[in-house]
């Protein structure tokens, strides 16, 4: 049985880069992002604080690609206008 990855939120100290899975509040369907360590996980445009992250897959990252990546920073996840951020209905 596949063990349950934790769930983060807006706001948490992100502890492992990787690919984390970003579950929204009802106004789009979940999709991936890339997050670094040391940073903080982003809030949405639309719904704020009221969406959460899971990782799906850490990458570690050579440390001169991370020198690099310290000063890329995601502060907010956009509002995308294609059929994956279609409201969800129920």
């Amino acid at each position: 049985m596949e063990k349950q990855q934790p769930i983060f939120r807006t706001g948490e100290r992100i502890n492992r880069s990787g690919i984390y899975k970003v579950i929204h509040r009802k106004h789009r369907l979940p999709h991936e992002v890339t997050l670094m360590r040391d940073q903080v996980f982003p809030r949405c445009a639309k719904c704020q604080d009221q969406v959460e992250f899971q990782l799906v897959r850490s990458v570690e990252l050579p440390e001169r690609e991370n020198e690099f990546s310290a000063r890329i920073h995601l502060y907010e996840l956009p509002v995308l206008d294609d059929a994956a951020g279609e409201p969800i209905t129920g």
